[in-house]
């Protein structure tokens, strides 16, 4: 599962968000979480919520990370700095908890999410929903005069609780996703991680 922080206000994004554009039909669970602390300089970046910097502000505290910087790549929960150059598909790593996930209706879906041998006691999950083909001209700050392609692009960001790992218990899990839009294909995710440490114990991905 890999994460990407970005802006469209920070000058040393554009070649990340480009690599990030390569990983399409890749065997991952992608996402570009945009951050609004450049927006200061002049450009304000229409795909950034306080929530994803939040997130990112968590990762951080997870990884004992002093600051918070873009673009910073996240895999599996952990600052990955070993990103770009040749394209690789980013490594596995063992699932802790199996996901069956179905769609009740065009923008509702539920996920059974099961933890397995030798999850934490406690854990927690989060909804993304994804787009590609977003296109930004950008006027001022860092960037200015950039024309700016993004992909991967979270368009929806909703935290799902935390439960405890009772057994090999199924625990439901029901989202009712924002309307999509033809031009834009899109991407539901469900990420199951350890809270007290952030790492990604599975995660799923879907078109939607």
């Amino acid at each position: 599962m890999l994460e990407l922080y970005t802006s469209e206000g920070c000058s040393s994004c554009p070649p990340a968000d480009q690599w990030l554009s390569q990983l399409k039909g890749q065997p991952a669970v992608v996402q570009a979480f945009h951050v609004g602390y450049w927006d200061q300089l002049g450009w304000v970046d229409r795909f950034a919520t306080p929530a994803h910097t939040a997130r990112q502000r968590q990762i951080a505290a997870w990884n004992q990370q002093g600051s918070i910087y873009t673009p910073q790549a996240v895999l599996n929960g952990r600052d990955w700095r070993n990103w770009g150059g040749r394209l690789t598909t980013p490594p596995a790593e063992p699932g802790l908890a199996q996901i069956s996930l179905r769609q009740l209706a065009p923008d509702q879906f539920e996920a059974l999410v099961t933890p397995l041998a030798g999850a934490p006691s406690r854990w927690s999950a989060y909804w993304t929903v994804t787009e590609h083909g977003h296109s930004s001209k950008v006027k001022a700050g860092e960037n200015a005069g950039e024309f700016l392609k993004h992909d991967f692009v979270v368009r929806q960001y909703v935290a799902a609780g935390v439960y405890a790992s009772d057994g090999m218990t199924a625990q439901k899990l029901v989202f009712r996703s924002i309307a999509g839009t033809p031009e834009h294909a899109r991407q539901l995710n469900l990420v199951v991680f350890d809270p007290q440490t952030g790492k990604t114990l599975q995660a799923i991905t879907a078109p939607c």
